[in-house]
């Protein structure tokens, strides 16, 4: 899976690889925290449901991409990954501090490939 703003990608998680266990607690810690609500917009969302949590996820991944935090950005696209295994795909546009988000579950992510110019 990965995360691609603007059509760059930023982050690739590969789901080969096992979630070790502290990974996993926190993930259920997310959740278990989401389940008292979760703010998409102005409303308040009680017990969201997997869209609405993947949405809220998803915002808190572009802020952290956009903020350089790594290690939040780390964790969102983990959670995605994790409880979206069908999810190949985020796709953020941010065009004059306009941004969209997308979930792709039908278009593989190809890797993208340096290409070297010479003159």
């Amino acid at each position: 899976m990965a995360v691609l703003l603007n059509g760059v990608a930023q982050l690739e998680y590969d789901r080969d690889k096992l979630l070790p266990d502290h990974q996993a607690l926190y993930l259920d810690k997310m959740d278990a925290k989401m389940e008292e609500g979760i703010m998409i917009g102005d409303s308040l969302i009680k017990n969201p449901d997997a869209n609405q949590r993947a949405q809220f996820v998803a915002a808190n991944l572009v802020h952290a991409i956009k903020n350089d935090q790594e290690s939040v950005a780390a964790s969102m696209c983990t959670y995605l990954a994790d409880r979206l295994p069908e999810l190949k795909q985020v796709r953020i546009e941010d065009v004059d501090e306009e941004v969209t988000i997308n979930l792709v579950f039908d278009e593989d992510y190809k890797k993208q490939v340096a290409v070297q110019f010479t003159h």
